[in-house]
């Protein structure tokens, strides 16, 4: 018997270790996580709100695990020093702390909240002393369309920026509702049809970030993702330059066109951008894209 329980012993500790190896894995892994490495003051903002958050649920869950394995390990059946106290009911300091404790939680979670939810208003301008440069985006059936008003350029799955520059965008839908995300500049942010809505994000240095839909739309719903290049200011210009020259323009017409479901593989530049065509889209004076459709019953493909 002392034999297998010693085996039984070391088959457990060796399940304990590789427990642990395995969590520290999965902790070291989640140090490159996109929210975690934010390259804006946006983002960076937000990893604050979830360290403090995570710091203030710790202030809780910790003890109550120190607490319980304390007590287990006080009241086991070798410990003669416990107390057994079968007729207990009642103890108000317990009740203090049972309840006191989870209301300051509350509290500073809810500031922290109130806090971020009004710092970080997406329709309120960053602090700068540049001139912020106004994006118009559209969702479209599965892919994204980004246009220029003050360049009079648009592209579709790529996004490129000057590093350093305040971004204003402006969103709205063609099809379904949709959501904007670029999780190292921060502020996720919805996208419906007929509507449009603002936010305000800020690249701090050159690099290349991934754009992607956050809401499910469809079929082609896992492509809906692309680059946001934020670039030197010398390097913008060029791009648009270089868009300038491709002698590809997008009317309504061609928007129409755009505007059917499909799944772009590369990035797609225009020359030029009519007039007012975002505000047409808001205003729906161009038709709406289909959206998902059913194979049995529900919604109808226009």
């Amino acid at each position: 018997m002392p034999v297998q329980d010693n085996v039984r012993r070391d088959r457990q500790v060796a399940l304990v270790r590789r427990l642990i190896a395995g969590g520290a894995l999965l902790l070291l892994g989640g140090c490159q996580a996109a929210l975690l490495d934010p390259r804006g003051p946006v983002g960076r903002a937000e990893r604050q709100i979830l360290i403090n958050s995570m710091a203030i649920m710790l202030a809780i869950v910790v003890p109550t695990i120190v607490a319980t394995l304390a007590f287990a390990w006080w009241f086991r059946p070798s410990n003669k020093r416990a107390r057994y106290r079968p007729t207990w009911a009642f103890s108000g300091r317990i009740e203090l702390v049972v309840w006191s404790i989870p209301i300051m939680v509350i509290l500073l979670l809810g500031g922290v909240t109130w806090l971020g939810s009004h710092q970080l208003d997406p329709a309120r301008p960053l602090a700068s002393d540049q001139k912020a440069i106004d994006i118009q985006v559209v969702a479209l059936d599965w892919k994204w369309l980004f246009i220029y008003p003050e360049h009079g350029v648009a592209s579709v799955n790529e996004l490129v920026v000057p590093a350093g520059v305040p971004l204003h965008f402006t969103l709205t839908s063609a099809s379904v509702f949709n959501t904007f995300f670029v999780p190292q500049l921060g502020s996720m942010i919805y996208a419906m049809n007929g509507m449009a809505t603002e936010l305000h994000l800020h690249a701090d240095e050159p690099g290349t970030y991934r754009g992607m839909s956050a809401h499910f739309s469809g079929d082609g719903f896992s492509d809906m993702h692309f680059p946001v290049r934020a670039v030197p200011a010398g390097q913008f210009e060029a791009w648009v330059t270089e868009t300038r020259a491709a002698k590809r323009p997008l009317d309504g017409a061609g928007y129409t066109v755009l505007a059917r479901q499909s799944v772009e593989p590369r990035p797609i530049r225009f020359s030029a951008v009519e007039d007012d065509l975002f505000d047409r889209i808001v205003r729906r004076e161009l038709e709406p894209g289909p959206g998902p459709a059913l194979e049995h019953g529900g919604a109808k493909e226009k």
